[in-house]
């Protein structure tokens, strides 16, 4: 099973390069990153963990720009975003920003995507909340449409773009970088799932064994390959109870959280992780 590891990186923690460095030394799979590009401090928006939202959501570095800088230092390390706000985004930017990342990393970028859940965050980037989930499905065709290798255009419900030259295209052409994601089982995710994406990101990962053969069978009933679902846990507390139960469910990567701190802090967090690899 592959370790990564997903981590609040903000002004105040251990930097982009120097995690990335020590991660692959240690041979960690991957890097996860988190995105919010401001939290409203008039937020009426519950925290979904509950109690006072922690300070680092509102000091988080720009996933692309610290993902660049860890892509620059490593050669094998996986490098993705958990989760980005793709409804956050001007599409035509996100589709450049994400095939630039790709291409230059030699096709080790996960997007991890997400439909969010603050509200005023949201409201800010002109967000309707209750068409965000299409409006994020509209985007990722549009992408897809720039990430084609002939110049191809896309009308859709909430954009368009005209058959345009765009390069750098991802390593895997118009299907761009490997596609996660996140957020609770039901049905409407896991539709999108199976519509465009190549997996779920549950966050936690509890309930797999009753919410995965739900999944398996939309899956199957889309018409998809059963080998390429990928399933990957993420901001896991690990133990080697509940990574065994993993593995018997057939997953292959779980994604563990690192504290938002200090290099010293997080390099111990990585020494304890180390029994896990």
């Amino acid at each position: 099973m592959r370790i990564s590891v997903t981590i609040f990186l903000t002004d105040e923690t251990i930097t982009p390069t120097r995690l990335a460095r020590e991660l692959e030394e240690r041979g960690f799979a991957g890097l996860y990153l988190p995105e919010h590009t401001h939290i409203p401090a008039e937020r009426t928006t519950p925290y979904p963990a509950g109690g006072d939202l922690p300070p680092e959501y509102g000091r988080t570095l720009d996933p692309f720009v610290a993902l660049g800088q860890a892509a620059a230092v490593t050669e094998t390390l996986g490098l993705g975003t958990g989760i980005t706000l793709v409804a956050q985004h001007d599409p035509i930017d996100l589709a450049k920003q994400i095939a630039t990342l790709d291409h230059l990393s030699g096709g080790r970028f996960t997007l991890g995507l997400g439909f969010g859940w603050n509200v005023e965050e949201a409201a800010d980037h002109g967000v309707e909340w209750r068409t965000r989930r299409e409006l994020v499905r509209d985007r990722m065709a549009l992408m897809r449409a720039l990430w084609s290798e002939e110049p191809t255009a896309y009308k859709g419900e909430f954009g368009s773009v005209r058959a345009s030259h765009a390069h750098p295209k991802p390593v895997r052409g118009h299907l761009g970088p490997r596609t996660l994601i996140g957020g609770a089982a039901g049905p409407k995710l896991f539709a999108h799932i199976c519509e465009y994406a190549d997996g779920w990101m549950p966050i936690g990962g509890r309930g797999l064994t009753e919410t995965l053969p739900v999944l398996r069978a939309a899956w199957a009933e889309a018409g998809r390959e059963e080998a390429g679902l990928q399933v990957v846990p993420y901001a896991v507390f690990p133990s080697p109870g509940k990574l065994a139960h993993y593995a018997e469910l057939g997953i292959e990567e779980v994604v563990v959280q690192l504290p938002p701190a200090g290099e010293a802090e997080v390099l111990g967090v990585l020494d304890g992780y180390a029994e896990y690899l």
